[in-house]
C-alpha cells in the first residue's frame, strides 16, 4: 500500500487526527524487561519517517512513559512532535518545563492537547494511556513501527488489567519501509 497522509477526524476538536504511535517488537512488545525502550533507538530516529514528524503538532504521553523517557539518554528521546503534556495523578514535584502535566480526565486532556496541536496530529504515546483513549473511541488512527527483534518479555502493545481493549477493528492504510523498520497505519473502524 502506499503511504497516506493528511487530516481528518474523529476524537473531536478540528483539524489532525488522534494517533496511537509506537514501535513494537515482532513478537508484540512495545517495552522490554523493566519497561526498557533503548532497543528502540538502535533501530530508529525521529528521521525514520520524517513525514510522521512534520504532521505531529503535539503530544499526550502517559506519566509511565514520560518517566521511562527520563531515564534515557537525550540521544534516544529527541523528538521534536510540538507541545508535549503528561496525563497524571500525580505531577512531580520538580517542574519539568518542556512539559505540561495535566491531571484531568483522559477526554479533557486529549481535546487539551488537540488544541494545542494546531491542526495537525496528535499523538498519543504510553500502553495505558493509549489504551484508555482506544475504549473511549478518540483515536483516529494507530501508526506501529515494526521492529526488528524479539524481546521475549515486557510490555505489551494492549496490556491486559484495568484498561484493557476489548475487540476493535482496524482498517489498514499503509505500509511503508524505512530502513530495517516496517511502518503499519491502520485507521480504527468506528
Amino acid at each position: 500500500m502506499d503511504n497516506e497522509s493528511g487530516t481528518g477526524g474523529g476524537g473531536g476538536g478540528g483539524g489532525g487526527k488522534v494517533v496511537v504511535n509506537r514501535a513494537m517488537s515482532l513478537d508484540g512488545f512495545i517495552a522490554g524487561p523493566g519497561h526498557a525502550m533503548d532497543w528502540v533507538g538502535e533501530h530508529m530516529t525521529s528521521e525514520t519517517f520524517p513525514e510522521v514528524v512534520a504532521a505531529t503538532g503535539a503530544m499526550l504521553v502517559g506519566r509511565g512513559t514520560y518517566d521511562v523517557a527520563q531515564g534515557m539518554s537525550d540521544e534516544n528521546t529527541s523528538y521534536d512532535g510540538g507541545p508535549q503534556f503528561v496525563l497524571t495523578h500525580e505531577p512531580p514535584v520538580e517542574p519539568d518545563p518542556r512539559v505540561t502535566f495535566l491531571t484531568c480526565g483522559v477526554e479533557e486532556a486529549v481535546a487539551t492537547a488537540r488544541a494545542a496541536a494546531g491542526g495537525k496530529d496528535l499523538e498519543i504515546l504510553g500502553a495505558d494511556l493509549a489504551a484508555q483513549c482506544l475504549r473511549l473511541g478518540l483515536v483516529d488512527e494507530i501508526l506501529v513501527y515494526v521492529l526488528p527483534v524479539l524481546l521475549g518479555d515486557g510490555v505489551r502493545f494492549s496490556p491486559p488489567g484495568e484498561h484493557q481493549v476489548d475487540r476493535i477493528d482496524l482498517e489498514p492504510l499503509a505500509t511503508a519501509q524505512s530502513g530495517p523498520v516496517t511502518m503499519l497505519r491502520f485507521r480504527v473502524r468506528k
